[in-house]
């Protein structure tokens, strides 16, 4: 067999691939006698039918379906003998093939590319650490959350305030303020306030009691426009938050006994989350720096695959609900490409450095994990018996290697953020 090696860039592949008749001629012949007992020809039994006979008649039929039955062992002997290891199918071409003759055609393919690492030097990967310095109103706010999360609902009597919920119907109204029929919605939930309508519409359902109506202008409907409603109380509902007290306590964790202490542990909580979100920041931020550095090419096809996968992963937590995929792809493609280079860089210190990961430390890893969680044990142990689970959490590991293996390198900004600053974007606890 004699291949030709063409290198279009880093990661494309075409292969000439030229077999000689000599190294052809014994799968040919397996080929006609298939044939052959496919092939009903009077006066012969099926299978016995002359190989002249079967020639003289059906060779091109023959000969197109030895490619068909052939091309891809030896296109798979060919990328063997190159060492090569697609990332895709391959696109073949020019195929030529007659009996006698040499079998030739080309295939096309991506590949991981190659690629060098630089030389490390110390404080060569700039990056950034942050200090998150949280202050009281973190403390009351996440005590809140957890009031909230604990909160009963009931049915308020004396009329809506803010923050009441209505349980009503909606009659859409056409422009005249005429009832549109088939066009009523039964067991609506609305908020009052809070964010939910302008201060117009809210002062509209304050006061509201089962039974009164009021007349609405919704921002948005099925059509995408305004539309008028006449509301339809049926119930109000209002959030009770729970005291804080020693049935609190227990609620969030039997281990508190007072204000003082749950007030001490949302805190060591608000600033363990604080910790880990700096640490995830800084840690992307070494693996990014390097990719810089190394600013590694990828073979589109990777990137395609991972998001094909992804596109998988919605569509099942999406439990069959119409979505837009060409929207998921171009949102999440620089994930993937940022995800697909760090996969190469990675792959690569791993090999030069020759960094592994003991069985011994993933044993330890999954013991951490059932003394977290001693009532799941069995559970533990059986999941991370999978030999795929197992390698989660080898591949975590291998994370952590790498990244202390980096820092080494890290050029560390220190920067201290309040809060203060982040506060009504998001909650710590």
């Amino acid at each position: 067999m004699k291949i030709k090696v063409k290198k279009e860039n880093d990661y494309t592949r075409e292969l000439e691939i030229d077999i000689p008749w000599t190294d052809l001629e014994s799968d040919f012949d397996d080929t006609i006698k298939k044939f052959g007992k496919q092939v009903k020809m009077p006066g012969f039994r099926s299978g016995k039918i002359p190989r002249d006979r079967l020639l003289s008649q059906f060779q091109p039929n023959i000969e197109a379906e030895f490619m068909d039955a052939n091309f891809q062992k030896y296109y798979l002997m060919a990328i063997q003998q190159e060492g090569l290891i697609p990332v895709n199918k391959a696109e073949i071409k020019d195929v030529q093939f007659r009996m006698n003759e040499p079998f030739t055609f080309s295939a096309t393919f991506e590949i991981e590319p190659e690629l060098s690492l630089p030389r490390l030097k110390k404080r060569m990967l700039s990056v950034q650490r942050t200090t998150y310095v949280h202050d009281n109103q973190d403390i009351e706010d996440a005590i809140m959350q957890l009031r909230k999360s604990h909160a009963t609902m009931t049915t308020a009597e004396e009329g809506a305030i803010e923050g009441d919920y209505l349980i009503c119907a909606l009659q859409k109204l056409d422009e005249s303020g005429v009832p549109i029929i088939g066009k009523k919605f039964e067991k609506q939930y609305l908020r009052v306030g809070k964010g939910s309508f302008t201060d117009d519409q809210k002062d509209k359902m304050i006061g509201l009691k089962p039974g009164d109506t009021t007349r609405l202008r919704l921002p948005v409907n099925e059509d995408g426009e305004d539309a008028d409603y006449e509301l339809t109380v049926n119930n109000v509902e209002r959030e009770v938050l729970p005291e804080i007290n020693d049935e609190f306590f227990r609620r969030i964790n039997p281990e508190l006994d007072s204000e003082e202490a749950l007030r001490k542990d949302v805190e060591k909580k608000i600033q363990e989350n604080f910790e880990e979100r700096s640490k995830t920041a800084y840690e992307r931020d070494i693996a990014d720096a390097l990719i810089v550095k190394v600013n590694p090419s990828f073979a589109p096809s990777m990137v395609e695959n991972y998001l094909t996968n992804l596109v998988e992963d919605v569509k099942k937590q999406n439990k069959g609900e119409p979505m837009d995929e060409a929207k998921i792809r171009e949102h999440y493609a620089p994930v993937a490409e940022r995800n697909m280079k760090w996969y190469l860089v990675r792959n690569k210190l791993i090999e030069s450095q020759s960094l592994t990961v003991s069985k011994d430390s993933i044993e330890k890893e999954i013991q951490r994990l059932v003394d977290r969680t001693p009532q799941s044990k069995k559970e533990i142990i059986k999941f991370y018996k999978k030999p795929s689970n197992r390698k989660h959490i080898e591949d975590d590991l291998m994370e952590k290697i790498i990244l202390e293996y980096l820092e080494q390198f890290a050029k560390v900004k220190e920067v201290e953020v309040y809060t203060k600053d982040l506060r009504g974007k998001e909650h710590a606890y």
